[in-house]
């Protein structure tokens, strides 16, 4: 050091005091070099989540980083009859290697086997872990400042001499002066004096802090906001509140000068701890178990075995030879980098998930190009049948860790994490760490709720906040984009300061949680290499390093992620082999029958090139069929018109941003109805199946190989250069291809021209393998629901059961897409989930709103312990399901949905009866549980069945109603059913007829739909529009309603309501497009048509009274709806049938609804319009 420096800062708080503290570590270096000062100390509380991050950033720039951590120190034990005091803050700093191991294991033991405990440790734990720490005492605020304000000095004096003792010649006696307007902070004033005394007396060193929160005084409003936040406080609530002052900046070293100017000591020590904190923590090179005593020879033996098992049952793609030379060169490569262990620790967990029948995704990313993988099974692609690349997996020009992506079953991902603990040492595997950072809506909404502003009024600005990508877009970016933004801020004082404070605040961590998919393995205890948090949620450990950090510490990042299309596939290939029925046909037409037993009969077996799956492909029925489900895919699989696994392959590709604007001319070239360009005939071939367009990454290194003469090491270099716009490289590699090209006699203007193509591509090609991989995947549920539909659309709403948006789509397609019969719910016919009868998908009761799988499983329970047998009544199925343990509520559900009709049809009554019913079947299971058996039979079974309500049953529509509330949709029937007749004589269209003349030319039509959901939206200029979700009888359909008509209509676009709409029809990329310019409700529309009189025949026996009683309750209730004459009409037989007719006094009101409820009494026997 040139000079002494005067001040070290040793207490400091980064974004990573989540919610706490807002110094940004990478702004941090160049903030502590601005102020002339060499070192600086990270303290976040309780965790070291950005210890390595600093580490490392620090010294790039020059600073010394001096690694520590505030530590909540459990301090006094509780006095006998009172509570223990909270604990305290101690600050501990890492001296060398040897305390920075402490750090990590103290860091680790705040969280490891504490679930629901706050964080914190003891002077045991601090005594376990003491050498090579200095620690300081906490200041005002620490444990000894805190008995010292309570008037426990001797206790005081007791902990420090505790505290000395751990830490001899290493404990610091800790001051702070945070001088504000009103003078120092209460608690500083009160110990100062026992602190100074305490350390002259008992021979210890003093030590000054500045207890760092943020960057600048300016920001310490903002920060107090933060505070607000995370406490659920607010900023001018009228009780104290506030424990830091503006003085909690980054100081300057003349400005601590000054405040303890009257104790230089305490600065000097400052710099004399820096000096004894000579230890920075270094980035690591990857460490992993060993998996066997020879890894090389071990990898070598598997891969070539696992080869001559592939080879010996699949179709060869290319010569033995050929395969085998490709195996030994990436056994060199794999060899040379160091990698055997990672391959073969992937294989193995990867191979005991298929042994215990785990759903294992055929590939993903860029491992799907690696024939070594291949062989052991790691990936089920062959990469020479696609031409899948080696070097965009593993580049031995490029050394870095490979890394698999693994999919798994998402049900029993977990299964295969647990496997790995077990085999490697739970302390050996973890989770990682992720950090939720406050983007700038939440920070808006945030800092509005602790200013305690309107909630309209924040949801009307955040909302104002543009999003890109995924993103919201800066506050800063967006006052400068919305104009509205900048107004709202001219205008009010209150989002002027919260704009302010957003600004300062967003970016900084919110949370902290799981990756959802990471997991580290290492060959020793990870808390020797990183420190560990633990999430309440999981019960396995995370690293407090994130993914990159993680890495960098030496842990190897391995990820494990749940796929649902692969459980979808295993329910679907389950319930095959449950129904019975095949397979596959094997090769000479023999049909298989073979019973399900997981790896042994696996899908990856089924036939590439099935006719019916590309009919399905070609006609976009695609619907649940995995990564074409969109319908712009749908729009782009009827252009395409797919033939071959190539063009899925190819599909997947293309359908993203920017590679998208090809699919019209990959469509036109394959089918014929445009010339394929031709680039250079050297590289033509290289894109055959890909119609002469660049598609993949793999195209761009094949091309720069073929004409410039590169490897595929230094090809993928150049397509990493070019897709990240690396310039430097780029210029590097330019003259290096023209060179080549021209070596190849390829002529300078063709050379640039080729160039700038890949130059164009390689910033979206996408990557093959990845795109192969999840092709096959997509192509094995096309399959499926191509030859097996309804077992897969069974498989597919097991895996959404609890999503009834989703549902109603799939059974929609069901019924309507693939005409197969959905049986409604039923107790005796339905399990718990959809299951497949006699060609039919039997609705699960476990889909049913708030009731619960495993309530529902009873049901199925007890009709298995009587082997199968039907429930005859209400109180059979009470006696035999102990119907407490399913509850009132889920009982009531089951009775809208209509799942007891079979035991009785009056839905009313059985919904009235549960009361009665749950009585009657606690009775009955309580005197089974105590044995006591009655003299004639099983217990319970002389109990008198109760009586059931005598009601009336729902009316039609009362009943759809009540069946909506609990499936979610309409099953059984639609509201509109009875309207279609009279609605069509009023013009109105159902969708199917709207949609099939939208395809021959635009038109305005009148449509009629029961609203489901309105989703409204605001545009750029502020107006409201909506997106409604209707349906009709022939389907569900949505429009869009743009503010004038919203306006006008937004009380009859409720959910629920039934109306008529006055729409634009257009096709617009092959789908359907309907803009809404008027709604009418249903029943206006019916009323114009003019409403015909009702006669009413009934049988002579028949009581007339519920009919008249109906139809004066609607009359009463629908004061608005047109009147009609009503004539009531026995039909007397006295040797020949006569009509006795009674004309009702008063005209009633009728409603094609009404008309079909009347019809549904007991006794009606026919009604007509008069």
């Amino acid at each position: 050091m040139p000079e002494t420096p005067r001040f070290i800062h040793l207490r400091l708080h980064t974004e990573y005091s989540l919610l706490e503290g807002a110094v940004r570590l990478k702004s941090l270096p160049g903030l502590i070099a601005g102020l002339g000062m060499p070192a600086v100390a990270v303290t976040d509380t309780n965790n070291m989540f950005g210890a390595l991050e600093f580490s490392v950033g620090a010294a790039k720039a020059g600073v010394q980083p001096i690694i520590g951590c505030q530590f909540d120190l459990a301090y006094a034990p509780p006095e006998p009859g009172g509570r223990a005091l909270p604990p305290a803050p101690l600050v501990l700093l890492a001296q060398n290697e040897v305390g920075y191991r402490n750090l990590l294991k103290l860091n680790s033991a705040l969280y490891l086997g504490k679930a629901g405990e706050l964080p914190q440790v003891t002077s045991e734990d601090l005594a376990a872990h003491s050498d090579g720490l200095i620690a300081l005492t906490g200041g005002p605020d620490g444990p000894v400042g805190r008995l010292l304000r309570s008037g426990h000095r001797a206790r005081a004096e007791a902990l420090v001499q505790r505290l000395s003792e751990i830490y001899p010649a290493r404990l610091y006696i800790e001051l702070q002066r945070h001088p504000g307007e009103d003078g120092a902070p209460e608690a500083e004033t009160a110990t100062e004096r026992g602190h100074v005394e305490m350390a002259y007396a008992m021979g210890l060193p003093l030590v000054a802090t500045n207890d760092v929160y943020f960057p600048e005084a300016k920001m310490y409003e903002a920060h107090d906001a933060l505070i607000c936040i995370a406490e659920g406080a607010y900023v001018d609530q009228s009780q104290p509140r506030r424990r830091l002052t503006p003085q909690h900046y980054l100081k300057s070293p003349e400005e601590m000068a000054t405040l303890f100017a009257d104790l230089p000591e305490a600065l000097e020590n400052t710099v004399e701890i820096a000096r004894r904190c000579a230890f920075r923590a270094k980035t690591h090179d990857p460490i992993l178990p060993r998996f066997a005593e020879n890894e090389v020879e071990e990898l070598r033996n598997q891969a070539r075995a696992g080869l001559a098992a592939r080879l010996a049952v699949i179709p060869h793609a290319a010569p033995v030879p050929d395969y085998e030379a490709r195996l030994e060169f990436e056994l060199g490569i794999i060899e040379g980098m160091g990698f055997p262990g990672y391959f073969l620790i992937v294989a193995d967990f990867i191979k005991w998930a298929k042994e215990h029948d785990i759903p294992v995704g055929p590939g993903r990313g860029s491992g799907a190009g690696s024939l070594v993988a291949y062989a052991l099974t790691i990936t089920d692609l062959d990469p020479l049948r696609y031409s899948l690349l080696f070097e965009r997996f593993l580049n031995p020009d490029r050394v870095s860790m490979p890394d698999f992506d693994i999919d798994f079953c998402m049900d029993r991902r977990e299964e295969v994490i647990h496997y790995v603990q077990e085999k490697y040492g739970r302390d050996r595997v973890g989770q990682i760490i992720t950090f939720g950072a406050l983007l700038s809506k939440a920070a808006v909404r945030d800092i509005g709720r602790v200013l305690q502003m309107p909630y309209g009024q924040v949801d009307r600005l955040s909302k104002m906040i543009p999003v890109e990508g995924v993103k919201p877009v800066s506050i800063e970016k967006a006052l400068a984009d919305e104009p509205r933004l900048r107004e709202e801020a001219r205008r009010e004082e209150v989002v002027n300061r919260l704009l302010t404070y957003g600004q300062q605040v967003e970016g900084l961590l919110r949370n902290a949680s799981t990756h959802a998919a990471g997991v580290v393995i290492g060959d020793r205890p990870i808390d020797e290499l990183v420190p560990l948090y633990q999430d309440p949620r999981s019960d396995m450990p995370a690293t407090q390093f994130n993914m990159k950090w993680v890495e960098q510490a030496g842990l190897v990042k391995f990820d494990f992620l749940g796929l649902k299309t692969l459980t979808v596939i295993q329910n679907a290939i389950e319930l095959i082999h449950g129904a019975g029925r095949p397979l596959h046909v094997a090769a000479d037409g023999t049909v298989i029958y073979e019973p399900f037993e997981g790896a042994e009969n696996d899908i990856g077996q089924i036939p590439l090139d099935d006719e019916k799956t590309y009919r399905l492909y070609a006609s976009a029925k695609t619907v649940a069929v995995f990564q074409v489900e969109s319908s712009g895919m749908m729009d782009a699989l009827r252009r395409m018109k797919p033939t071959c696994i190539e063009d899925i392959i190819a599909l997947v590709a293309l359908y993203r941003p920017g590679p998208m604007e090809n699919i019209p001319t990959f469509c036109e070239v394959k089918n014929g109805l445009r010339e394929r360009a031709s680039i250079h005939p050297s590289i033509d071939h290289i894109l055959d199946e890909t119609q002469g367009i660049i598609v993949y990454q793999e195209q761009v290194m094949q091309i720069a190989q073929e004409m410039a003469g590169y490897t595929l090491g230094g090809a993928d270099l150049l397509r990493r250069a070019m897709g990240k716009k690396i310039q430097e490289a780029m210029d590097a590699e330019r003259p290096k291809f023209l060179a080549g090209a021209a070596k190849n006699g390829v002529d300078k203007d063709k050379a640039l021209e080729v160039w700038n193509l890949l130059d164009k591509f390689a910033n979206y090609g996408f990557n093959k393998s990845h795109a192969a991989a999840y092709a096959v995947v997509s192509y094995q549920t096309a399959w499926l629901k191509a030859n097996h539909p309804v077992e897969f659309m069974a498989g597919v709403m097991n895996c959404d059961i609890h999503l009834t948006d989703k549902l109603a789509v799939f059974a929609e397609e069901v019924r309507r897409g693939l005409g197969i019969e959905v049986v409604p719910p039923c107790v005796n016919r339905s399990a718990s989930r959809f299951t497949v009868s006699e060609g039919r998908l039997v609705y699960g009761l476990g889909a049913l709103k708030n009731v619960g799988i495993e309530a529902m499983r009873l049901i199925e329970d007890a009709r298995a312990a009587e082997g199968g047998k039907p429930f005859v009544t209400l109180f059979d199925f009470a006696r035999r399901v102990d119907l407490k343990r399913i509850g009132k509520r889920p009982l009531e559900m089951l009775a809208r949905a209509g799942a007891f009709d079979e035991l009785d049809r009056n839905r009313r009554r059985v919904f009235g009866a549960m009361d009665a019913l749950m009585a009657y079947s606690a009775a009955i299971h309580d005197q089974r549980a105590s044995a006591q058996v009655s003299l004639f039979g099983e217990a319970g079974d002389d109990l008198p069945e109760p009586r059931l309500p005598q009601v009336d049953d729902w009316l039609p529509m009362e009943r759809l109603g009540e069946e909506h509330m609990a499936i979610g949709f309409y099953l059984s029937g639609h509201p509109l059913d009875d309207y279609m007749a009279a609605l069509k004589r009023s013009g109105v269209k159902t969708l199917a007829e709207v949609e099939q003349a939208a395809r021959r030319a635009p038109l305005v039509a009148k449509l009629a739909g029961a609203v489901a959901a309105r989703q409204e939206r605001k545009s750029a200029r502020g107006n409201r529009y909506a997106f409604v979700s209707l349906s009709d009888p022939s389907g569900l359909y949505e429009v869009t309603v743009f503010s004038e008509t919203l306006e006008a209509a937004r009380e009859n676009l409720d959910p629920g309501c039934n109306v008529v709409l006055s729409v634009e029809a257009t096709i617009e990329s092959d789908q359907l497009k309907l803009l809404c310019k008027g709604v009418t409700p249903v029943d206006d529309v019916v009323a114009g048509a003019g409403v015909a009189g009702l006669k009413i025949y009934f049988d002579p026996h028949a009581d007339v009274g519920p009919v008249v009683s109906l139809l004066d309750r609607v009359t009463k209730d629908s004061p608005r709806r047109a009147r009609a004459p009503v004539s009531l009409c026995l039909l007397v037989n006295d040797g020949d049938l006569a009509e006795v007719d009674i004309p009702l006094p008063h005209p009633c009101a009728i409603t094609p609804q009404i008309r079909s409820a009347v019809k549904s009494l007991h006794g009606v026997v026919m009604v007509e319009d008069m």
